[in-house]
């Protein structure tokens, strides 16, 4: 439930220096009182990736700093603390049953026999429902709060007053922002040059439609800033090759994006999209799309029948349930990732991805079951992350998988191969599903073998074919016959007479 060092360092060594609303014992029954302004003492930096964090922002043992940025998250630190007291979140399965039955249960009267029965179970489907939203709102506000925080550093180095620091920022940003977009539109009208346009963490919350008619521009990054939309005008940049959207708040992309028929890299990561428009399929010199930290439930049903020059998807952390069977023909994909999704399975043509070297099926949990047997046809596979799932057998062919380097396989109820063959490594298991495939293949060459050695057994088609045929020969001969004593009979008769 915590933020990980991995995804929100920064919130993590911030939190970790706060101390909690919750008992410090089990004897206690009331939450102790805390100051949220005064924050413990900046404490030495404990493990790699804290060390790795505070040399690279030195400024986050200042008192200051920390006083600052603990102020910013203090809706973090009181939300933590609040679901650590409802508990852990529910599993996806206990979720979707709590949906099934609250569905089922909607506007239904119970018996009088088993209202009250029926009345605590409805409540407690709801409870389970109303955690599992809780968990799902306090994951958004993770990764605000991250965004926030370096915001928050990066005023506080320049002097800014830590207050409205705290506080992301005052007119004054707003004023430095609008200042560089005069700048760069004014450069573009008076006929100058404009290939780059770099407005990244400037709290920028509009992007002008003039933007649209810089027709020289090649890339274009407004990373984490606090854009709500893009206008319908980008699609005048037909010459962009990079376009960089992560970090902001855009809950949808306009159709106009199909017209990037240049656009060679698109990031849209750590947003709000629900979907993707079709139209992203236009965007053919695509090699690296990044769509991941959303809320995607679906990909665009055609999304691979046009991207056949990309080369590396990121899809992961959102709330897909399958991928569409296009995504099959991106035959020049090398990395597919789509980690901590609801994915239930991959598409049955997965092994047309013949350039595929990384694939990364993680966390999915109750979701992801098996695999479909044409993974075995990735054969230029070299890193496969499938822990944190609930896959009960590896298929046979992936014995073919002979490059595979890096492979996880933990946190699943594995039968095949078995848990000490597991734990020996990417090399045991490649040995031992080897050794499976040889054996399957043998076991349907000795079938074949049989098969063609042993009488051939009619169908009852073919006996019957066989039997009319017969009876027609049968036929055939004793007309013939017939024929015959008929003519010796009308000779024998001439000759009388």
């Amino acid at each position: 439930m915590d933020p990980t060092p991995q995804s929100h360092p920064i919130l993590a060594y911030v939190l970790s220096r706060l101390p909690s609303l919750l008992p410090a014992s089990p004897t206690l029954s009331t939450p102790r009182a805390r100051d949220i302004e005064q924050p413990s003492t900046p404490r030495a930096p404990s493990g790699a990736a804290e060390f790795d964090l505070v040399s690279r922002m030195p400024g986050l043992r200042h008192p200051s700093v920390l006083s600052a940025m603990s102020r910013a998250v203090a809706d973090v630190s009181y939300a933590r603390d609040a679901l650590r007291l409802l508990g852990r979140r529910p599993d996806h399965e206990l979720v979707d049953s709590a949906h099934a039955f609250l569905r089922a249960h909607d506007g239904k009267q119970p018996h009088a026999a088993s209202a009250e029965e029926e009345d605590e179970k409805v409540e407690k489907s709801r409870e389970v429902v109303r955690l599992d939203e809780a968990h799902e709102s306090y994951g958004g506000l993770l990764r605000e709060a991250e965004e926030r925080l370096e915001s928050v550093y990066r005023l506080a180095m320049k002097g800014r007053d830590m207050v409205d620091a705290g506080r992301g920022g005052g007119e004054e940003d707003t004023g430095v922002v609008d200042e560089e977009v005069v700048r760069v539109l004014r450069e573009a009208e008076e006929g100058k040059v404009v290939e780059r346009v770099v407005l990244a963490d400037r709290q920028l919350r509009h992007l002008p439609e003039p933007f649209g008619r810089i027709r020289g521009l090649l890339v274009l990054d407004v990373s984490r800033n606090q854009l709500k939309a893009v206008p319908d005008a980008i699609g005048g940049l037909e010459h962009l090759e990079e376009l960089r959207l992560a970090s902001n708040t855009l809950v949808f992309l306009p159709d106009s994006i199909g017209l990037l028929s240049n656009l060679k890299i698109l990031d849209v990561s750590g947003n709000k999209l629900r979907s993707l428009p079709d139209s992203i399929a236009k965007c053919r010199s695509l090699v690296e799309l990044d769509v991941s930290y959303n809320v995607l439930a679906y990909l665009p049903t055609g999304i691979g029948q046009e991207l056949a020059s990309l080369q590396k998807l990121w899809v992961h952390l959102n709330k897909l349930r399958s991928l569409p069977s296009s995504v099959c023909e991106m035959r020049s994909l090398r990395l597919l990732d789509a980690h901590f999704n609801q994915l239930r399975g991959l598409p049955a043509g997965i092994g047309r991805l013949a350039a595929l070297e990384s694939l990364n099926l993680s966390g999915n949990f109750s979701d992801m079951r098996d695999l479909p047997p044409s993974i075995g046809d990735l054969l230029g596979l070299r890193e496969l992350d499938l822990s944190n799932n609930q896959i009960h057998a590896l298929p046979d062919c992936f014995g073919r998988l002979e490059r595979l380097e890096r492979l996880r396989l933990d946190e699943n109820p594995l039968a095949v191969p078995p848990k000490e063959v597991v734990a020996g490594g990417v090399g045991a298991v490649k040995a031992y599903m080897a050794r499976r495939w040889r054996d399957a293949r043998a076991e349907e060459e000795r079938r074949g073998a049989a098969a063609a050695e042993s009488p051939r057994v009619s169908t009852p088609k073919e006996w019957l074919v066989r039997s009319v045929s017969s009876l027609g020969s049968w036929v055939s001969g004793a007309a013939g016959q017939q024929d015959k004593a008929a003519a010796e009979e009308d000779a024998y008769l001439q000759q009388n007479l």
